[in-house]
């Protein structure tokens, strides 16, 4: 068999002489660039930047490691984020970002793409629920996640109701009013009532983050 690539195709061809062409397919989010709605506020773009101690590129890009001056309780969120391609890495050290609601539970971001879908990959929360299904798009494609986020609520000290989460991971639900039961691995904050900010966790691999924005419920 031969093969030959050129003008994102790929044409191969048997011994027989018959021939195959395969056309290459770049997915999009259904909700990439989605503009912010009336009452929202804009965390990053346009111009704005809500992050304290946070990095742009040269290019507009918020870079790792960025956390909100401002705090949330329940809340509606859109962010659009960029996987590196580390195609010698494997594991958790591909591409390895996530982000923390309230800092304290965390969405992972990873290079997942083809892989099962675990917990700890892309749209993952670590302990507690895979995403179903795996909707990872390659490393270097803008992917987006839309976030319904409802805070446990608590009696003083006591926890009456866990927190929930919906997640759309392009577009898609992966995670469907899931339940919380508490704060993640690397939570920056205790079990209790207080909001909290959105942090971008820094694993040291360049993720980038575009079009951050959040409406209060």
């Amino acid at each position: 068999m031969t093969g030959e690539l050129s003008d994102q195709k790929l044409r191969l061809k048997g011994p027989a002489g018959k021939e195959v062409v395969l056309t290459r397919i770049e997915r999009q989010s259904p909700t990439l660039g989605m503009k912010p709605p009336k009452g929202a506020t804009v965390l990053f773009g346009d111009g704005t930047n809500l992050f304290e101690k946070s990095k742009a590129t040269e290019d507009g890009l918020l870079t790792q490691g960025a956390k909100t001056e401002e705090t949330f309780g329940d809340f509606i969120l859109h962010i659009e984020f960029r996987l590196p391609y580390m195609p010698k890495e494997r594991g958790q050290a591909r591409g390895n970002s996530g982000i923390y609601l309230q800092g304290r539970y965390e969405i992972q971001m990873l290079d997942s793409f083809g892989l099962e879908g675990k917990d700890n990959e892309c749209a993952g929360i670590y302990q507690t629920a895979a995403p179903s299904p795996n909707m990872c798009f390659p490393p270097l494609t803008w992917q987006t996640y839309d976030i319904e986020f409802t805070a446990a609520k608590f009696n003083k000290d006591e926890k009456k109701k866990k927190a929930t989460v919906t997640v759309r991971h392009n577009g898609v639900v992966v995670h469907k009013n899931l339940e919380l039961p508490g704060p993640t691995g690397g939570a920056t904050l205790p079990d209790n009532a207080e909001p909290g900010p959105i942090l971008l966790q820094d694993h040291g691999n360049p993720v980038r983050y575009r079009n951050i924005w959040v409406v209060k419920k």
